[in-house]
C-alpha cells in the first residue's frame, strides 16, 4: 500500500503520454519543422529554454518513455555541442537514476523475493563487480536504456555507483548523438546517426572492458607467480595430496583421461570414510539396529527371543567390514587404474614442487584433499578425560556403561542411538535447545521422541565450564540456565564437528587464505590464490560430505587438466545429505527453515507415513515426507524424508530437482505396491488434489449430472 501512491502517479504520466499522443512532438518530423522556433526560443530565453529541455527530457528518460533520442538531437541542434553535450549528460543520467529508483522502489523486493535463487549468482556478481559489468552495458548501444535501467534497479547495486557509472558509460553515445544533431537539417532518418561501422566501433568499444579484464586477471595470475621457477618439464600432470574421497575421485578421473597423476597419503587410503568415517559408523549402526528390533519382537508377534553379544565381537564385525571394503580404495587398485601411488608425508615447497619421501615432485597442478579432522573445544581439562572421536572410537573394545555425547549434530546423534541401543546410558549435551538443529523443529522433534523412548536423555541449553576428576569419577561442570549442575560420566564422546586439515603439508609456503570456518579460500572453480593449486573435498567446503567431495573432485580434475581451455563452475544446486539415525532424516534443497531465513516463498505438502501401507506391513509407520514447492507450481525447491530408508528414498527427489522434474511427473510415475517408495507419489498427489480446479470440476460435475439426466 506504501508504493500504490506513487505507482499510480507513475502510471497515470505514462498513460498521458499515450493517451494525448504527445509522442507526436518526440519525433525527427516535428523537431525539423519547428527547429526555427526552437533557436528563436532559445535566443530570446536562453536559462528557461535550457532548464525547461533538461527537466523534460529528465521526466522522459525516468518514466523510460519513448523520444530519448529525438531530445537528444533536438540537443544538439539547440544548444551545439558542448552545451546540448553537458545539459543531456545530467539530464539522461538523472532520469536514468529516476528509472532506477522507481524500478527499485516499485518492483526490488517482490523480485527478489521470488526469484532469489536464480538471481543469487547475479547479486553476487553485482556487489563484487556491478561498476564494472554496468560500465560495459553503457558503452554497447544495443542495450536499450531504459531495459538496463529498470534491471539494474532489482540488483543491489548501490544508487551512487549506478549514477556516476551511467554518467561516464553514456557520455560516448550521447556525443555521437549530440553531434548529429548538430546536423539535423541533413539528417533523412535515425539509422543516418548510427551506421554499421559505427554500431560494430561501439561494440568492439563495450567489449573492451571484458577483453582487458581476461587480460588483467591473466596479469594478476601471473604476479602471485613472481619469484617463483616454472619448470620447463614436469615429472606428472597433478599431485594430488590426500587419498579420501576427494583424492581418489581426483585421481580416478585424472588417469582416465589419461594424464599422469600421483597421489600421496601419509596414512591409510580411503581417507576417514572409510577408515573412522561412513564405513564403520554405518557397520555399527546395522548391528545396534538389529539389537532395536530384537527388543522389539512382541511388536512383530514374536512372544518372546533373547540375544547376547559381546561389545568387542560387534567392534570385531565393525573392522571386518572396514577390511572388505578396503580393496576398492587400495593401492592395488588405483595402480591398476594408472595412478602412482605414493606412501608419505608431502611437503608443498612452491606451486610447481611438492616433496615426498625426500624426492622432490614437479607437477603443472596440485590438488590438495586433506580432509577434516573433529573438533575439541575449548574446555579445560578436556584432554585429561581422554575423550574419544569418531577418528578414535573404533579402537574401544569395552563398552561405555556412562557415555556424555558433546554435540547433537548428525555424528553426535548417530553414535548416541547406536551406545544407547547396546545398553549405554546416554546423554547428550547442548549448547542449544534441540539435536539436528538445522532440519525443520517437526524433524528434529521425531527423532528426539525416540530418542527419549530408547532412554537417551537429551540435556539442552548447557554452557560447559570445566572437566574434572573426583573420587574416580568423571564430571563436567557446566552452566544449566544459570545454575552450576554436575554430570558425572565415564566415557566422553565429542561430536561438536569437524576442522578442515590446513597444516603440517607446507601450504604456509603458498601462504593461500582460510576462510571463518578453517576452510581454504577457493574460487568457483576451485583455485586457490594459485590458479594451478585447487583444492577439493572437506578442506574447501562448504559441505562435509563424502559424495560433495567426490562432486567436487570432478570439477578439480577438468579445471586442472583442460582449464586452459574451458573452466566449470562447481554446481551446488542440488547436494542432498543423510542422517542415518532411527528414524533416517533425509533431505535435498531448502527445508522451511531455511526458506523462512532466506525469505523464499514456498508452500509445504505432507505425506504421514502412518498412512503408508508398506510402513504399517513392517511396523515402521512413523515419520513424514515434507515437500516445499513454488507457489501455485509443482517445482519442487526442496524434499525432506524422515522415516526407514529415507536415504534410499530421497534419491527420486534429487533427480526430480536436477532435471527440473515437478510433483506432476512423480505422480504420473508407476511406483510398486507395496514399497515404502510409494510415499513419495503420495506426497504428489497430495499436492494435486490441494490444486485441484475447483471451477473446471464443478462444470464436469454438472456435465455428469446431465449425462444422468438431471437437472
Amino acid at each position: 500500500m506504501k508504493k500504490l501512491p506513487l505507482l499510480l502517479v507513475v502510471l497515470t504520466a505514462i498513460a498521458a503520454f499515450f493517451i494525448f499522443d504527445l509522442g507526436q512532438y518526440l519525433n525527427l518530423e516535428f523537431i525539423k519543422q519547428n527547429q526555427a522556433q526552437f533557436d528563436q526560443q532559445f535566443a530570446e530565453k536562453p536559462f528557461e529554454t535550457a532548464v525547461i529541455f533538461f527537466v523534460i527530457y529528465v521526466l522522459v528518460t525516468g518514466l523510460s518513455l519513448p523520444g530519448a533520442t529525438i531530445m537528444t538531437l533536438a540537443g544538439g541542434a539547440l544548444f551545439g555541442l558542448t552545451t546540448g553535450l553537458i545539459l543531456i549528460s545530467f539530464a539522461s543520467s538523472i532520469g536514468a537514476t529516476l528509472a532506477f529508483l522507481f524500478s527499485r522502489f516499485l518492483l526490488r523486493d517482490s523480485i527478489q523475493k521470488r526469484f532469489q535463487q536464480q538471481l543469487s549468482s547475479i547479486n553476487e556478481g553485482i556487489e563484487k563487480e556491478g561498476a564494472f559489468y554496468l560500465f560495459t552495458l553503457r558503452l554497447v548501444p544495443i542495450f536499450p536504456f531504459f531495459v538496463i535501467n529498470l534491471g539494474m534497479g532489482v540488483t543491489p547495486i548501490k544508487t551512487w555507483t549506478f549514477y556516476w557509472v551511467s554518467q561516464l558509460g553514456m557520455l560516448a553515445g550521447t556525443a555521437v548523438y549530440v553531434n548529429a544533431g548538430t546536423q539535423l537539417g541533413q539528417l533523412e532518418s535515425l539509422a543516418g546517426i548510427l551506421a554499421p561501422g559505427i554500431l560494430i566501433s561501439f561494440t568492439l568499444l563495450g567489449l573492451f572492458p571484458l577483453i582487458a579484464k581476461k587480460v588483467i586477471n591473466l596479469i594478476k595470475a601471473k604476479q602471485v607467480y613472481t619469484g617463483i621457477t616454472k619448470p620447463t618439464k614436469f615429472d606428472t600432470n597433478i599431485v594430488v595430496i590426500g587419498a579420501g574421497s576427494a583424492g581418489l575421485v581426483t585421481s580416478y578421473i585424472a588417469a582416465a583421461v589419461k594424464a599422469k597423476v600421483s597421489l600421496v597419503e601419509k596414512h591409510k587410503m580411503g581417507g576417514d570414510c572409510l577408515n573412522t568415517g561412513c564405513v564403520p559408523s554405518k557397520a555399527l549402526i546395522r548391528s545396534a539396529r538389529f539389537m532395536a528390533d530384537y527388543k522389539r519382537s512382541h511388536e512383530y508377534g514374536i512372544e518372546h527371543s533373547e540375544v547376547k553379544f559381546n561389545f568387542a565381537d560387534v567392534m570385531e564385525r565393525v573392522q571386518k567390514v572396514v577390511e572388505t571394503v578396503e580393496p576398492h580404495d587400495s593401492i592395488e587398485r588405483y595402480t591398476g587404474l594408472g595412478v602412482d601411488c605414493v606412501q608419505g608425508a608431502a611437503t608443498i615447497l612452491n606451486p610447481y614442487e611438492v616433496v615426498v619421501n625426500g624426492e622432490i615432485i614437479t607437477t603443472r597442478n596440485i590438488v590438495i584433499a586433506t580432509g577434516a579432522r573433529p573438533r575439541i573445544p575449548a574446555v579445560k581439562n578436556i584432554e585429561a578425560m581422554q575423550p574419544l572421536t569418531s577418528d578414535n572410537l573404533w579402537q574401544i573394545r569395552e563398552l561405555p556403561k556412562r557415555l556424555l555425547v558433546l554435540g547433537g549434530g548428525p555424528i553426535g546423534c548417530e553414535l548416541s542411538q547406536c551406545f544407547a541401543r547396546f545398553g549405554s546410558e546416554v546423554s547428550i549435551l547442548l549448547r542449544g535447545e534441540r539435536i539436528l538443529a538445522k532440519e525443520d523443529p517437526e524433524v528434529s522433534e521425531l527423532v528426539c521422541e525416540r530418542f527419549k523412548a530408547e532412554g537417551i536423555n537429551i540435556l539442552s541449553h548447557r554452557k560447559m565450564r570445566e572437566f574434572t576428576e573426583r573420587d574416580g569419577e568423571k564430571i563436567l561442570i557446566c552452566e544449566n540456565q544459570g545454575k552450576v549442575e554436575e554430570i558425572p560420566f565415564d566415557q566422553l564422546l565429542v561430536a561438536v564437528g569437524r576442522q578442515a586439515n590446513v597444516e603440517g603439508f607446507g601450504l604456509d609456503n603458498l601462504d593461500i587464505g582460510s576462510k571463518a570456518d578453517g576452510t581454504l579460500q577457493v574460487n568457483e572453480y576451485l583455485q586457490t590464490k594459485f590458479p594451478n593449486v585447487y583444492a577439493c573435498g572437506d578442506v574447501a567446503g562448504p559441505f562435509q560430505f563424502t559424495h560433495a567431495a567426490a562432486h567436487q573432485a570432478w570439477y578439480a580434475a577438468v579445471n586442472a587438466l583442460f582449464g586452459q581451455f574451458k573452466k566449470f563452475k562447481v554446481d551446488y544446486s542440488v547436494i542432498p545429505a543423510a542422517t542415518f539415525t532411527d528414524p533416517e532424516v533425509a533431505r535435498v534443497g531448502l527445508n522451511e527453515l531455511e526458506a523462512k531465513e532466506q525469505n523464499i516463498p514456498y508452500e509445504i505438502t505432507r505425506f504421514d507415513l502412518a498412512e503408508l501401507d508398506r510402513a504399517i506391513a513392517d511396523n515402521d509407520a512413523h515419520g513424514l515426507v515434507k515437500i516445499l514447492t513454488v507457489p501455485g507450481k509443482d517445482k519442487i525447491i526442496g524434499a525432506t524424508i524422515v522415516g526407514p530408508h529415507s536415504g534410499e528414498l530421497i534419491t527420486e527427489f534429487v533427480t526430480a530437482m536436477k532435471h527440473g522434474l515437478g510433483l506432476n511427473k512423480i505422480l504420473g510415475t508407476i511406483h510398486i505396491y507395496p514399497t515404502l517408495s510409494e510415499a513419495n507419489k503420495y506426497v504428489a498427489g497430495e499436492w494435486k488434489r490441494s490444486h485441484a480446479p475447483e471451477k473446471v470440476l464443478t462444470w464436469i460435475e454438472k456435465f455428469h449430472r446431465w449425462q444422468r439426466g438431471q437437472k
